[in-house]
């Protein structure tokens, strides 16, 4: 799967967990740069990736991704 795709798919689980459909994900993104972004929501966003992507993060990764950008790199790597 293309970065490109990648990043699509995840502006489409971005805006449904969020229900904000202005969201456009960045490298950059983290917690702070959406209101609503505390754990709970990051639990269900975690969970909405891996059923997309067909792909289960490691906890070791859940616990050091610094940003969106960080998710994508570990997304891509494992859907190719």
């Amino acid at each position: 799967m293309t970065r490109e795709a990648v990043i699509e798919k995840l502006n489409e689980i971005f805006r449904d967990v969020f229900d904000d459909e202005s969201i456009e994900v960045t490298d950059e993104m983290t917690a702070e740069d959406i209101e609503d972004w505390d754990s709970l929501t990051h639990l269900t966003m975690i969970s909405e990736v891996e059923s997309a992507f067909g792909m289960r993060f490691k906890m070791k990764d859940i616990s050091t991704m610094k940003n969106v950008g960080e998710m994508i790199a570990i997304i891509c790597a494992s859907t190719n």
